[in-house]
């Protein structure tokens, strides 16, 4: 059950509460060796998505993979927290493990090789399989590990004021909020539909589906049980807690554009609604891009205004300056903290880390899907290299062009020779193994017409 940016409706209400399921789709359940494994950690802000989304047409074509989905805990069912042992939190993530360990046990079954399985997430998938690496026990489960546009150390991906949420909660639903073990009572007695509409309140008077994560991963307290997250990632990486296993992260050249497309839409005048930016930046700003979760709030106009003064300068914001203000949602939300995360494994990890950024605009993405828009080519979107590997419902592999459906070969060639024998190329092009031991920190480059490793400060 999720409150669902993609209903395009006014009640975003969409699922039910038993929803935990796992599909398992295999080539055969017969073959001289069993079949490497492929685990799926489906996006959606934490908030909505579900495996079903996600086709594994494109995966299963060639006939050498196990393709694992499953579902978990969105939005408040999975990561209301009272900041405490009461309502610890992290619900999704503990779903997300829980699958990952009957996969481990039973993909036998499936003919699956429990010896060679990849996990692999997009968007908040990503950060979830970054996030399921902050443990040992990954080790045991996985043989490695791919994040496409997400990362732990992303600004949006943990929460820092969680009780502060869950006591709003409380007081719209008319609960006590004295102690947390009232709000955990009361909240018990409440449909679990009116607990998911509570997003709606989170986002009352911002533009569009804003911010995009209202619930999400949180640092339980050390005194509740069953816990999954009780140190910050950073903290996990530098003292070597963290699992290691080869680890691929990447984004896009514009992974902005799903965040910043929807301030293309046109208001009722037929003026783009990003012009109200001008008059609400330190309003909104702090709130739809996270910062209060990395800021003091009394540093957070300040710091609001250093980010738009980097990006946009002195200029408006405006449709003439749209490109500007994605590239700040596109660094803000998405490169900024995989390229740190990069950074952090290669230093304090022994594993290789993988990297890539890529740049192939297709005909029509997902920023004219949030702009209502076809006049605009917002560049390569958040998704378009994943929707390569595992098919959307809108896509139609038939109508690509010629080069999308090379792309999207060499994409899933990549992932299977992954998920097979541990090694990363794309076509061509050899990935390079980033470690404490080489020096440099490189990421591949992939266009429509070449793929080379350059350093990741010369990234466009």
């Amino acid at each position: 059950m999720q409150w669902d940016q993609f209903l395009f409706k006014e009640d975003l209400l969409n699922g039910v509460e038993d929803c935990l399921t796992i599909n398992v789709y295999t080539p055969g359940l017969k073959s001289e060796k069993p079949y490497p494994v492929l685990v799926l950690i489906h996006g959606g802000a934490f908030m909505f998505g579900s495996a079903v989304e996600n086709g594994v047409d494109y995966l299963m074509e060639n006939r050498k993979l196990i393709v694992v989905k499953m579902n978990y805990r969105v939005g408040a069912l999975g990561f209301l927290s009272t900041g405490d042992d009461q309502i610890t939190g992290n619900f999704g993530l503990k779903d997300q493990l829980l699958a990952l360990e009957w996969t481990k046990a039973n993909v036998g079954a499936f003919n699956g090789n429990p010896e060679k399985i990849t996990v692999l997430g997009f968007s908040a998938g990503a950060a979830s399989v970054h996030l399921q690496m902050m443990n040992k026990r990954f080790e045991k489960l996985a043989t490695s590990a791919v994040s496409m546009s997400g990362a732990a150390l992303s600004y949006w991906v943990i929460d820092a004021n969680p009780a502060k949420k869950a006591i709003a909660v409380a007081k719209y639903l008319d609960c006590p909020t004295e102690r947390s073990s009232s709000i955990k009572k009361c909240l018990k007695s409440k449909d679990a539909a009116d607990i998911v509409r509570i997003a709606r309140e989170f986002q009352k008077n911002n533009i569009g589906y804003n911010p995009a994560l209202v619930f999400g991963p949180v640092i339980e307290s050390k005194t509740a049980e069953n816990t999954f997250l009780t140190e910050k990632p950073e903290v996990i990486i530098k003292n070597g807690k963290s699992a290691e296993v080869p680890w691929l992260a990447s984004f896009t050249k514009e992974d902005g554009g799903y965040n910043a497309a929807e301030y293309m839409q046109k208001d009722s005048n037929g003026v783009e609604i990003i012009e109200q930016l001008n008059e609400r930046w330190n309003e909104l700003a702090p709130i739809n891009l996270y910062l209060t979760n990395v800021v003091e709030e009394k540093e957070l106009e300040e710091f609001s205004n250093s980010i738009r003064q980097k990006y946009m300068g002195d200029e408006k914001f405006s449709a003439e300056n749209y490109f500007k203000f994605q590239k700040l949602y596109t660094d803000v939300i998405f490169g900024d903290g995989v390229k740190k995360s990069w950074a952090f494994h290669k230093e304090y990890t022994k594993s290789p880390v993988y990297g890539y950024m890529y740049d192939n605009p297709p005909p029509v993405g997902v920023g004219n899907l949030l702009s209502n828009r076809s006049d605009i080519n917002f560049g390569t979107v958040h998704g378009d290299d994943y929707y390569l590997i595992f098919k959307c419902p809108e896509c139609d592999n038939e109508s690509f062009p010629e080069n999308q459906k090379t792309m999207s070969s060499n994409f899933v060639k990549m992932i299977e020779e992954f998920c097979l024998t541990g090694s990363l190329q794309f076509g061509t092009c050899k990935f390079v193994e980033n470690s404490s031991k080489t020096k440099g920190l490189l990421a591949m480059h992939i266009t429509n017409d070449s793929c080379q490793s350059v350093n990741v400060d010369k990234l466009p």
